[in-house]
């Protein structure tokens, strides 16, 4: 009586612990402490504070295994502060196979986040010897740490600084010795300097025609300065800015024209990435440009697919195109977004001519999609399962609201009298957190909820989701953390 007595506590206390890491996973995938929909930013900050302070006090094995993690960049910098300055307690393995996750992870962030971070070490004064070891490491692979100290000046100063490194042969194709220290320490105590780019940036003081050889962001604040016209300014960088770089700056232009500026091949952008510009055109624009950007969007989604591509059988789809998919001024349309990404995702994960898209609004032109209306998800739900998927996908921020609760009672009569043998597999993924609630807001106790940030992370969703239906208990939800931190460290990514 005594055993079973135990093993039914420790049972349940594994179900709770498998609760609280996905509570925090949903957390970590889709907020980042700005403003959504419906919850300002303080909030969002305030439950962020809490769940990473819970999660790594009491479950830190699982907060640094979090870095294999489809999680996204804020709070992935987040955990590796996390760790680093609260590691008195950790013992040698634990820190090494700490140290080769953050490794992994610090080199798949943007550089700016990773300077950013830096910045955040130093301030909190966290210098111990793993720290600025990783600091050293992260540094010494970087590309040209000379392009570091033009683009990213003060954050590399901070870095050298806090970490006490030699400057001399940092980088794999650095300035020569002496150059960088004098450049970042020491300006205008070289008349000149060998590296190409840094001495374009002492003539760009003087000279417009060494703006032109700078990156893009630098060169921004010496054209200002110099009163270069922006038309101008801008067409004469074309050849330097980045993919992104060249969308952001046609956005940027009242005038310019709704085509792409020229060298931008759509077809490799990122899918959710290629939605958000999709959706930043105007109707006109999307109209004009249908079989470009439909066919950028499907070659996108086709190459996110990868092997599961054709292999989920029927798949039904509910997505939502309601009014609060238009997201804040932080995250603009990103909700919509990711509900347009997975639409073309979908289509190329379920078997040729088995896919039925739901929108909403009862849209049937995905590309020409705008937020609009209340979230009838009940109503749609209904209609999907009507086609008898062998997977229905709902993607939506779960506030079902014509009528309020219709989705959630739908789908728990569905799974008690007439789909308890679970053929038609359901899930639940959700762009948008709730900081109310400490997660992401979920349809039904029945249904798997994951939260997204990025549709191509889909598959790998699904497959998480799985752990919220309650049947499953923590040993197998570490155990598929332990492979993914495992994945992560042999091949230095995240993914």
């Amino acid at each position: 009586m005594t055993t079973g007595t135990t093993t039914g506590a420790e049972g349940r206390a594994g179900l709770v612990a498998a609760e609280d890491v996905l509570l925090f996973v949903n957390a970590a995938i889709t907020a980042t402490g700005q403003r959504e929909f419906r919850s300002q930013a303080y909030r969002q900050r305030l439950s962020l504070d809490f769940l990473h302070a819970y999660v790594r006090v009491n479950y830190r094995r699982v907060y640094a295994a979090s870095l294999a993690l489809d999680i996204n960049d804020h709070n992935a910098a987040r955990i590796v502060r996390g760790l680093l300055e609260h590691a008195a307690d950790v013992s040698v393995e634990e820190r090494r196979a700490e140290g080769a996750l953050i490794a992994a992870r610090l080199a798949k962030l943007p550089p700016q986040r990773v300077y950013r971070l830096f910045r955040e070490l130093r301030a909190a004064r966290v210098n111990n010897r793993r720290t600025r070891a990783i600091m050293r490491d992260w540094l010494a692979a970087r590309p040209d740490a000379a392009h570091d100290a033009v683009k990213y000046r003060a954050g590399l100063k901070t870095a050298v600084r806090h970490a006490h490194l030699r400057l001399d042969g940092l980088g794999t194709g650095s300035a020569p010795d002496g150059e960088l220290g004098a450049f970042l320490f020491r300006p205008g105590s070289l008349p000149r300097y060998a590296h190409r780019l840094l001495d374009a940036w002492r003539r760009a003081h003087y000279e417009q025609g060494a703006v032109g050889e700078l990156p893009f962001t630098v060169a921004e604040g010496f054209a200002a300065r110099h009163g270069m016209k922006r038309e101008a300014f801008v067409e004469r960088m074309v050849p330097r800015m980045t993919r992104l770089e060249r969308l952001r700056t046609q956005g940027k232009r009242a005038d310019g024209p709704p085509d792409p500026p020229a060298g931008v091949d759509l077809t490799v952008m990122p899918l959710t990435r290629l939605a958000l510009y999709v959706l930043s055109l105007d109707r006109q624009a999307r109209e004009r440009r249908r079989e470009e950007l439909t066919g950028a969007l499907r070659t996108a989604a086709r190459r996110a697919a990868g092997p599961h591509a054709g292999s989920w059988g029927r798949v039904a789809a509910v997505l939502d195109d309601s009014y609060s998919s238009s997201g804040s001024g932080e995250k603009r349309r990103r909700p919509l977004a990711v509900a347009l990404a997975c639409h073309f995702l979908l289509e190329a994960l379920a078997a040729p001519g088995a896919y039925t898209p739901l929108w909403t609004t009862g849209t049937s032109d995905p590309l020409l999609v705008v937020p609009w209306g209340p979230t009838p998800l009940g109503t749609r739900v209904v209609d999907a399962l009507e086609h008898g998927p062998d997977r229905l996908v709902i993607v939506s921020d779960g506030w079902d609201n014509a009528p309020p609760g219709l989705a959630g009672e739908v789908l728990r009569v569905w799974r008690a009298r007439i789909d308890p043998d679970r053929r038609t597999a359901v899930v639940h993924v959700n762009p948008v957190y709730d900081a109310d609630g400490f997660d992401v807001r979920r349809l039904s106790a029945s249904v798997p909820t994951a939260g997204i940030r990025d549709a191509e992370d889909l598959p790998a969703l699904v497959e998480i989701a799985r752990f919220s239906e309650g049947r499953t208990g923590s040993a197998e939800l570490y155990a598929y953390l332990d492979r993914r931190a495992a994945r992560c460290t042999e091949t230095g990514g995240a993914r």
